[in-house]
């Protein structure tokens, strides 16, 4: 069976289109439940580098959480700079920034996707590998590296307009099926995101401009999944490498995984890793059932 329009982009059949065919032939009805893939856990990381993370403790890393599927942010590298040195059971797809050395997003995925797109087909932000979208039986999964407004805000401007654009692009992937996107946001949403709201209340990650936009994204309907679990705070994924304040714990919130409302029945759990070393950020993750 081959459905026409997924399937010519891989040499077997999509996950999807098997099972439908398992369905024909047993005599069922047409399509399944969304419910697909079932059960399935998803982890995001920015790895800061992912050549120097293999260097480190990435493979104990990948064997130990055993994730069906792997965001990771600032790769800054291509897929010719590193050896796939990881399991087989993995594929990994690439979207890297035109310069060298910088940026950059990965996905690696036991579950061959129905297809893969780079950025959110807006030319101004497509330049820097900040966008991975890739497209299963019963959601599309974007992976993001959301642009950072810098230390003297100089690019909070652009990141105003990023926030719109990538919103707009969420949106109407969501015409299609449910989305569940992911990864480094550079931005702590509320008080509780942050070690110290009062003091950085106008800096970059936390201004009034980059808050507003991820609660534009919660009033569009899309679930911060650790909220659903996790009211307090306490709980951070990114640490300045200075002054100790990983050993501290002074740290800020700004890797999330966020899903559509109609994914929220699914989820099972929400975590955040922060015992896993080898980048300035830790893992976050998500179970669906």
């Amino acid at each position: 069976m081959n459905c026409g329009n997924c399937c010519s982009h891989f040499e077997a059949a999509c996950v999807e289109c098997r099972r439908l065919s398992r369905r024909l032939d047993a005599g069922l009805p047409g399509p399944p439940s969304p419910d697909i893939l079932g059960p399935v856990k998803l982890v995001s990381w920015n790895v800061n580098g992912l050549r120097a993370v293999l260097r480190k403790n990435f493979l104990e890393f990948l064997a130990d959480e055993a994730p069906d599927i792997l965001c990771l942010q600032e790769t800054k590298c291509r897929p010719t700079d590193v050896e796939p040195v990881w399991p087989a059971a993995y594929t990994a797809y690439w979207n890297s920034a035109e310069k060298k050395g910088y940026s950059g997003t990965a996905i690696l995925t036991r579950t061959p996707p129905l297809r893969v797109t780079q950025g959110i087909g807006v030319a101004a932000h497509d330049r820097e590998g900040r966008v991975l979208t890739a497209e299963f039986a019963d959601f599309f999964l974007v992976n993001v590296y959301v642009p950072n407004s810098q230390r003297e805000l100089t690019r909070l401007p652009y990141r105003q307009e990023w926030d719109v654009d990538f919103l707009r692009y969420l949106r109407t992937l969501e015409q299609q099926k449910p989305v569940i996107w992911a990864g480094d946001l550079n931005v702590a949403h509320t008080e509780l995101d942050l070690a110290n709201p009062k003091s950085n209340a106008k800096n970059h990650g936390f201004t009034p401009e980059e808050r507003a936009g991820f609660s534009a994204c919660v009033a569009a309907g899309f679930v911060d999944t650790f909220r659903e679990f996790e009211r307090g705070g306490g709980h951070y994924t990114w640490w300045s490498p200075m002054a100790g304040a990983r050993a501290r714990n002074v740290g800020w919130r700004i890797d999330y995984f966020l899903l559509s409302e109609a994914l929220k029945p699914r989820l099972k759990s929400a975590f955040i890793r922060p015992g896993v070393m080898g980048s300035d950020h830790c893992p976050v993750g998500i179970e669906l059932a």
